[in-house]
């Protein structure tokens, strides 16, 4: 049978190959907001975003970073026998905090069993001073220094509809600037917003692949409660794309996607409590085995259709 190393870039893989053991990331959850919740940009945030932020799965942020990171990896050590971690800073816009407080949260988790921190935040909010911290941060504790950016779609009417608070270049903006530092960049997507179709997910992976980004993070839309985008799905003046669109989606986002880039992951983990939809009332391991089927199904691996770089009018 095919493993799904074959078919795309793994995750699993990738820390393997670089730290030649096994690696863990740990997520953390650090008090914070969003210039898209706080009145600088906007107020409510995206309109698919709860309370809590992405980070369901994280521990209270009154629990300070350090404490967070040694229960977790101390469980998931005896658990699974890994030795090295990544925490991983979660929830909301992590550079959008006064810096000494970011500086002081990101070094309390630089352990000796840490190899590399990741840090998520929103493409506007980077810039030289955070960065530079992260630098001193990489110099003085040898940790590899990864920014995860929110993206989701590079639709500028779907990016200005979801309530985003920033398009397409500020994106590839926040790229440049973060590829100046070498630090590695993992972009999130969102592959089934209502307004976005399958030529949308194919000009998103031709970006990322242009932009050399480092990894890409797929995410399943899940509506929470009391959200606007609740809202606008229980009136019915929003519908989802069925799994098998979803699937169709993931599988040629792949084909054109360099095949350089990293796979984080496939479909989210997403909470089920106050959700009105969430993976189709299916198991995400479930979504992404279909995902590699119709990968096999089709004779398609990630890259199959990477072929559209480097002056192809000329070739």
């Amino acid at each position: 049978m095919t493993k799904s190393s074959e078919l795309y870039r793994s995750y699993s893989g990738y820390l393997m190959e670089t730290f030649r053991e096994k690696v863990y990331k740990i997520p953390i959850s650090i008090s914070g907001t969003c210039p898209n919740r706080d009145g600088h940009l906007g107020f409510g945030g995206c309109i698919f975003c709860g309370e809590e932020g992405a980070g369901h799965e994280t521990l209270s942020n009154d629990i300070p970073p350090r404490e967070q990171f040694v229960r977790n990896s101390e469980y998931i050590s005896k658990r699974y026998k890994a030795n090295k971690f990544i925490p991983y800073f979660q929830d909301f816009t992590n550079t959008y905090m006064p810096i000494e407080d970011f500086r002081k949260s990101i070094s309390q988790v630089c352990l000796e069993n840490v190899v590399g921190i990741a840090v998520s935040t929103r493409p506007d909010c980077i810039n030289e001073d955070y960065l530079s911290v992260l630098a001193e941060i990489e110099r003085t504790h040898n940790v590899k220094i990864y920014i995860e950016l929110g993206l989701q779609s590079v639709n500028y009417k779907t990016l200005k509809k979801i309530n985003r608070g920033h398009t397409l270049a500020e994106f590839i903006d926040g790229v440049l600037m973060i590829k100046k530092y070498g630090f590695e960049i993992c972009a999130h997507v969102i592959l089934n917003l209502p307004w976005d179709d399958i030529e949308d997910c194919i000009e998103c992976a031709k970006i990322l692949s242009a932009l050399k980004v480092d990894g890409v993070k797929l995410h399943a839309l899940y509506i929470d409660k009391g959200t606007r985008m609740a809202e606008l799905f229980e009136s019915g003046d929003i519908s989802m794309i069925d799994l098998e669109e979803y699937v169709d989606r993931v599988v040629e986002f792949l084909a054109y996607l360099s095949p350089d880039i990293v796979i984080q992951r496939l479909v989210g983990r997403a909470p089920e409590k106050n959700t009105l939809f969430v993976n189709w009332n299916r198991s995400w391991w479930i979504i992404r085995d279909m995902i590699e089927d119709e990968m096999k199904n089709k004779g398609l691996i990630q890259g199959s259709k990477w072929d559209y770089l480097g002056g192809k009018a000329i070739r």
